[in-house]
């Protein structure tokens, strides 16, 4: 997998979004891009403008937009990928069930713990992973956390369970699980991004 850095961000207006993915119209053309979830979290409401900060890879089967509400996320990211073993999913997995300053504090503190309720990450991926990363994270990441883009307030479209579960099913979670995880905090009123943060909340 080859990566380019050819988009740095985009500003457009939110036409769809469906975690992880979400469209966003620039000029006219329509950009897919994959988020974490905590940045699906902080999503405008569809027609509405947006800025994310992005990461573009070329494979030879695909060319891929990540996209982060935060450049602190970004180089999260960009960190991660650098470890062998860890995949733009696995990537995404990690930013969407912690924030950046959650997992700074796992890698400051050693706490495996908190990294194998995480689809997709065993102790062993766990140990590695804070082993080599400690010295790969740029003073940014622990810093640069007020550099969120203006997102607008969460959306407030109401969706279904369904959609919920797809999220987590998304992130490596089976789908039994997932129900029961949605079931627990489904409560009338609630969107589809405080389904899912819940729903992760109450795994953790």
């Amino acid at each position: 997998m080859r990566e380019a850095v050819l988009i740095g961000f985009l500003r457009g207006a939110l036409v769809a979004k469906t975690a992880p993915i979400l469209v966003l119209d620039v000029n006219g053309v329509g950009y897919e891009v994959e988020v974490p979830l905590t940045t699906f979290y902080s999503l405008p409401e569809v027609g509405e403008q947006l800025h994310l900060h992005t990461h573009f890879v070329v494979r030879e089967d695909a060319q891929l937009l990540f996209g982060f509400s935060t450049l602190a996320d970004r180089s999260l990211f960009r960190s991660l990928i650098k470890i062998n073993g860890v995949g733009a999913k696995l990537a995404l997995n990690l930013l969407s069930g912690l924030s950046v300053e959650a997992f700074y504090r796992c890698v400051q503190d050693h706490d495996t713990a908190a990294l194998v309720k995480l689809p997709g990450i065993g102790k062993k991926t766990a140990e590695r992973l804070i082993i080599e990363i400690r010295d790969r994270l740029p003073q940014s990441v622990a810093l640069d956390t007020d550099s969120s883009a203006d997102l607008g307030s969460s959306g407030t479209i109401r969706s279904s369970q369904h959609e919920a579960v797809s999220a987590l099913l998304s992130l490596g979670y089976k789908e039994q699980d997932a129900r029961r995880m949605v079931a627990a905090v489904d409560h009338q009123g609630k969107s589809i991004e405080e389904l899912i943060r819940l729903a992760l909340q109450s795994a953790s």
